[in-house]
């Protein structure tokens, strides 16, 4: 997987690259959610990239980019983000992000609007953790970082997946699949990621600040950031959409991907016709 450096860290990528009959085509940037990686957008990647260039990353200790000492908040994952995008020279972009992705997402469309185009955020929150779920969340990630994710990957799965998904043939092979990746990564990172997670601040203040055309996703069943959390986002930034799949959890881009690209692909169509010509880019 290709690797950016962003102020000394390394951060895995993926780059579709412009599609051949649209060299100027928009680019797509896509944020996981936590315990996974660029990969929960393989559904959209496939379907997406014959009309965008499709870019994603994963955060630190997660996926292929490798742990780093420290820098787990999100505002550290929002710069190496920007970092990303600067590098590429591709923005200003499409963000997609998923739970932790959508904490990113808000904190680039408030504090760095020049870089997007638009701004999707499925199954997340503006608030800061629900401190009734913070110790399990602890005691899990202690568990992944001493016993690793087979002993309690039935416990996290009921977090990240619906259990009408959980219980069909598809979503029993997406969490092997799932469960088999998370085991190859690096535990200890693994732990401080989740932590940037617990411990993220809320961004409620800055939402209404964000300009740039917003629709919110949720999954109906999503027991992580459930669906008021995505209403209340939806009342703070100006004009934002707000769609909500059923029979679906909180990993909405694996359980619903048809449903998510569709969506996606309506919601750029509709972004890119309202948006002035590009000039071509120069080298």
């Amino acid at each position: 997987m290709p690797i950016i450096t962003v102020d000394g860290v390394p951060i895995a990528c993926t780059d579709t690259g412009a599609p051949a009959a649209r060299p100027d085509a928009a680019t797509v940037v896509f944020g996981h959610g936590l315990l996974f990686g660029g990969w929960m957008f393989r559904a959209q990647l496939e379907a997406l990239q014959r009309d965008y260039r499709c870019v994603t990353l994963d955060w630190r200790g997660q996926g292929d980019t490798p742990p780093t000492a420290e820098g787990y908040d999100m505002d550290t994952l929002t710069a190496d983000a920007v970092g990303v995008i600067r590098a590429l020279e591709v923005g200003p972009v499409h963000w997609v992000g998923l739970s932790m992705g959508g904490f990113v997402g808000q904190r680039l469309a408030a504090r760095h609007g020049e870089l997007l185009r638009s701004l999707t955020l499925l199954d997340t929150s503006a608030r800061a953790e629900d401190p009734t779920k913070i110790g399990e969340y602890h005691r899990l990630a202690l568990a992944l970082r001493w016993f690793g994710i087979r002993p309690i990957a039935g416990k996290v799965a009921t977090h990240l997946f619906g259990p009408s998904f959980r219980a069909s043939d598809t979503g029993k092979a997406v969490v092997r699949e799932w469960s088999r990746r998370l085991a190859g990564i690096d535990r200890a990172g693994t732990r401080n990621a989740v932590h940037g997670v617990t411990e993220r601040g809320a961004v409620e203040d800055e939402l209404p600040a964000i300009t740039v055309p917003t629709q919110i996703i949720v999954g109906d069943d999503d027991a992580a950031t459930p669906l008021p959390q995505a209403r209340h986002i939806a009342s703070l930034i100006p004009h934002a959409q707000l769609h909500i799949i059923p029979a679906c959890g909180h990993s909405s881009s694996l359980e619903q991907p048809e449903a998510v690209t569709e969506l996606l692909r309506g919601f750029l169509a509709s972004v890119e016709s309202s948006t002035p010509t590009r000039e071509p880019r120069t080298t």
